[in-house]
């Protein structure tokens, strides 16, 4: 009996060996994936000393001729660099529906974290300063750096563009999302020129008690003329609702249409204004809605569209 049972042991024994033999010879391992045509600037910035990087890809197009290509400039790059990428490649179908661009993600300092970064760098005013903020509302410890922010985009992110590349730069197209749409509207409104179009989504308008429509104000007053596209977006669950995927107190959705109509009340005749709440769509799935609609307005292909 006992003979028998070892003799069992033993011929499962061999039999798991001779099964599990092929598993146990791992693949080598090769480099991970890797975006074709894409590349890394570091490029620190020379005035705050933050080591910045600049991401570019490139359409598969680039390789032939001689054209000069519209740019589309990414906020938040860790998540939008590789979804518009990918809008391009699918949506675009190589400039048909959407015309071929040069994409930059402007990235945040790869030493920094990235939320106490894009706290500082995409907002317009210091909220800590004001003592009407909401407590629970401001935990990174610096705001209002969107300025300086600005400055290095323009005069460090641009040139770099502008020489190594075959870059139209009188073609621009700004898109962002949540903080970053909050940095592209003060943009909007200090700096109108810097980027033809911008595709705003999710705007945080709400930050620093809605500093954001003082900012509009004040523009509306010393000028009589806004040059630019400019499309605005949220999503229907972006206000307070009894659902989880609505907010509960925050009206992003209300704020963004607020923004939108005080905008269209100016009458500004080089504005070119557009946008919409999307419906069924939240803070995180309404920027992958967002941002196809928005480069098939602002910049579309040669056309007719094909959907396949």
């Amino acid at each position: 009996m006992t003979m028998n049972f070892r003799s069992v042991l033993h011929a499962l024994a061999t039999a798991l060996a001779i099964t599990l033999a092929p598993c146990t010879q791992v693949a080598a391992a090769v480099p991970g994936y890797q975006i074709p045509n894409s590349f890394v600037h570091e490029l620190p910035s020379k005035s705050a000393n933050r080591a910045y990087q600049v991401w570019v890809d490139l359409p598969a197009s680039y390789a032939s001729g001689t054209k000069q290509y519209p740019v589309v400039f990414v906020t938040d790059p860790q998540y939008a660099f590789t979804l518009v990428h990918g809008i391009r490649h699918l949506l675009g179908r190589r400039g048909q529906n959407i015309e071929d661009f040069i994409l930059v993600g402007l990235a945040l300092p790869t030493n920094e974290d990235a939320s106490e970064a894009r706290s500082r760098d995409y907002t317009p005013t210091n909220a800590l300063a004001n003592p009407k903020r909401s407590a629970d509302r401001y935990g990174a410890k610096a705001y209002g750096e969107g300025a300086a922010y600005r400055n290095y985009v323009e005069t460090e992110v641009f040139p770099l563009i502008a020489s190594q590349y075959r870059a139209d730069m009188s073609r621009k197209v700004f898109i962002g999302h949540s903080y970053g749409a909050l940095w592209g509207a003060a943009t909007l409104l200090t700096k109108p020129g810097m980027f033809q179009a911008y595709i705003l989504g999710s705007p945080s308008f709400w930050f620093d008690e809605h500093a954001i429509f003082q900012m509009e104000q004040q523009y509306a007053a010393d000028h009589k003329d806004l040059k630019a596209q400019v499309l605005l977006f949220a999503g229907s669950f972006e206000t307070p609702g009894p659902t989880p995927r609505h907010y509960k107190k925050t009206d992003l959705a209300g704020d963004m249409q607020r923004f939108k109509d005080a905008l269209k009340r100016r009458r500004y005749p080089s504005l070119q204004l557009g946008g919409e709440v999307l419906q069924g769509e939240d803070h995180f799935t309404a920027y992958t809605a967002l941002v196809g609609r928005g480069l098939l307005k602002v910049l579309p292909g040669f056309g007719p569209y094909t959907s396949g």
